[in-house]
């Protein structure tokens, strides 16, 4: 891969259409028309790591996903003028323009995007998901076996927010025409390769995940070959990542860390001193005429001091990465590298996140609140899944009939269509929808709640 042919303002699904605006570059075009979807409002309902809602702000889906767009703008930003610098007598002029201004675009765009496929719940509706196809039974399972291929069937059984986001924002918006660039797309997907292959073991691979699914394999190919992205196994459908991705992963990395940090204090969860512990050793060596400790004694308000902390780790942690990105350059390009960018810093940093890693596992992820709002979504998912799957492979019966009525037509559950197909279908109903609404459809089909008549 080199940096001439990573980038193209060509549209999936528009190829040969070309919009002329004076006002708004392609990139900028990708950002407005997913800041304005219906798929990126509904992220406000859907929960990030603690339950919503609440008298206390935390964050949720929508809210994470807009201070991770502006990190990967600086990123961005920082690493597409240094690419011009070093590269200005190699790039064309159209090269040049697009790192100078448009790569930051690119950046906060497929970070606004990063998790619009996840579904209601969290990490905890994935694995609903996963695990109501993993332990299926009797004449469902046996229906499924028969009519979808092993990939296709990985596709539920390994079920991947980062592969359903490609989904949305190639299948599920064509009646939108959303047509984002090749660029924003390839720069979302995080592990790129199919359900099949990418849990497996592979030294060439850098997360049992999968950025893809069957339905959109080819459109992914369709991408990489325009993007001259490097397949490791083309045999396999398994691919190196775009560069690009590394940037909105690193935005990521830093914002969840952090913002779970404080999300966390302001639920009493942690201490703003143990706050204090994690962060400020990241600025031990930090040179001026105050240290960082002595300028968060100054500030009163605890949740100011935590602010503050959290401004400044963001910069370091984004100049750090940047330093990474042209470190490990060769093997951005060339498809080797298999590691976060923010596991390749320094040994003293890489060891103060780790810290953060296992006090965010042993006190924040394992605090009741969020085992039982994942409790909830095992319920919740299971039980709409259970009940709609079964209505899309038993449609004649008087309830089935019923609970289809209740899929919007833009989900084009049809008898006509193959399986795959219609369960997928179910599958894009569901992780759709926000929290509460999974919650109270589940409470009226099983009959929790009765509507009032």
């Amino acid at each position: 891969m080199n940096w001439q042919t990573l980038f193209s303002n060509k549209r999936l699904g528009a190829e040969h259409r070309n919009a002329i605006e004076n006002f708004r570059t392609d990139y900028m075009r990708d950002y407005d028309r997913l800041i304005f979807s219906s798929q990126f409002r509904r992220l406000q309902n859907k929960t990030q790591v603690f339950p919503l809602p609440g008298a206390v702000f935390v964050h949720n889906r929508l809210t994470h996903s807009l201070e991770v767009a502006s990190v990967g703008r600086s990123l961005g930003k920082a690493i597409g003028e240094k690419i011009v610098e070093k590269y200005k007598d190699q790039l064309n002029e159209e090269a040049i323009e697009f790192y100078k201004f448009e790569l930051s675009a690119v950046c906060m765009t497929a970070c606004i995007a990063h998790d619009i496929g996840n579904p209601p719940f969290g990490h905890s509706g994935e694995e609903a998901i996963r695990t109501y196809f993993r332990e299926l039974e009797g004449e469902k399972l046996d229906i499924l076996k028969q009519n979808l291929t092993e990939n296709q069937f990985n596709d539920f059984k390994y079920f991947e927010g980062n592969a359903n986001a490609f989904r949305i924002l190639t299948t599920i918006f064509n009646q939108s025409n959303l047509n984002l660039t090749y660029t924003t797309l390839a720069s979302i997907i995080k592990y790129p390769s199919d359900s099949t292959n990418g849990f497996k073991k592979k030294s060439y691979i850098s997360a049992k995940k999968s950025g893809f699914f069957d339905a959109e394999t080819e459109f992914y190919k369709r991408i990489a070959n325009e993007l001259n992205i490097n397949a490791l196994n083309e045999e396999e459908t398994v691919f190196a990542r775009h560069p690009f991705v590394f940037l909105v992963e690193a935005a990521d990395d830093i914002c969840y860390r952090i913002i779970d940090l404080e999300d966390a204090h302001r639920l009493n969860i942690i201490s703003i001193q143990e706050a204090r512990d994690l962060l400020e050793p990241f600025f031990e060596n930090q040179e001026g005429k105050k240290t960082i400790k002595e300028k968060v004694d100054t500030i009163e308000d605890d949740k100011q001091k935590l602010s503050f902390l959290r401004a400044m780790l963001i910069g370091k942690l984004v100049a750090q990465c940047s330093d990474a990105f042209f470190r490990y350059e060769n093997q951005l390009l060339d498809g080797t590298l298999n590691k976060p960018l923010i596991d390749l810093l320094d040994e003293k940093t890489t060891a103060l996140i780790e810290k953060i890693d296992q006090i965010s596992v042993k006190k924040i992820y394992n605090d009741k609140s969020v085992i039982e709002i994942e409790i909830a979504g095992y319920h919740v998912i299971g039980g709409l899944l259970k009940e709609f799957v079964s209505a899309v492979l038993q449609p004649n019966s008087p309830k089935s009939k019923k609970l289809l009525q209740l899929i919007p037509n833009q989900f084009g559950i049809k008898k006509e269509e193959n399986v795959y197909q219609n369960i997928q279908s179910v599958v894009d109903f569901i992780s759709g929808m926000t929290d509460l609404f999974a919650i109270d459809l589940y409470r009226k089909i099983t009959g929790i709640q009765i509507p009032h008549l």
